[in-house]
């Protein structure tokens, strides 16, 4: 089965993408990961990647779709893939279509997982994080034993600038007009497309996507 799962930021998207895979044995594939493997490895599509980001350009839908080719070519037979967070346009779901049906595989069924603006605004921008361990926390949700030092090593917690409540309005305005699209992309194609409280805890989240998807 290959299956989207798509969500705005501050959604738990990449938390559920993680339990999902590893409580099916599917690959998670996230497009991010693969352009950073790819560079360190210095494939052809690395080094086709790196150029295209030394001139601060955005990486091209084609070169992306690429590296999924050879991703999803690398796999063992039967594998169950999740996408996270990809397509982000209706042109790269478009490509994906393509790519897959040339390989004689298709999307089978979506995820969207969902909450209110307030509440992503709210988980976003009361993350703190650790420079030193990386270990994430949140002021209002999960706060740090002590205000402003890490539980683990403490050291100072960094507020990172793009997660200021405008900014993060502003990337769920942008997640939506570009998101919108991809979603009625696949409502009039062939998969299914399931919407999915995001509000919920961690666990109820992942058991609505597991029901969802008619695999429990």
């Amino acid at each position: 089965m290959y299956v989207i799962l798509l969500g705005p930021p501050g959604v738990g998207k990449g938390t559920q993408g993680v339990l999902l895979a590893e409580g099916l044995g599917w690959e998670r594939l996230v497009t991010g990961d693969l352009l950073r493997q790819a560079r360190a490895e210095g494939t052809d599509l690395g080094r086709e990647t790196q150029r295209f980001m030394d001139a601060g350009e955005l990486v091209p839908d084609n070169v992306v779709i690429g590296m999924v080719k050879e991703r999803l070519a690398a796999l063992p037979g039967g594998t169950g893939v999740v996408f996270d967070g990809f397509p982000r346009t209706s042109a790269q779901a478009s490509g994906l279509s393509m790519m897959l049906t040339a390989l004689g595989m298709k999307i089978d069924q979506v995820v969207v997982l969902e909450a209110e603006d307030a509440s992503l605004v709210q988980r976003i921008a009361g993350r703190r994080s650790c420079p030193s361990c990386g270990a994430v926390f949140n002021v209002v949700l999960a706060p740090p034993v002590e205000d402003g030092v890490c539980d683990k090593d403490g050291s100072a917690l960094q507020h990172r600038t793009d997660d200021a409540p405008d900014t993060v309005q502003h990337r769920l305005d942008v997640y939506r007009t570009q998101t919108t699209p991809v979603i009625d992309y696949y409502e009039a194609s062939r998969a299914t497309v399931h919407h999915v409280d995001g509000e919920q805890g961690v666990d109820d989240v992942q058991t609505a996507v597991v029901s969802a998807l008619s695999i429990a």
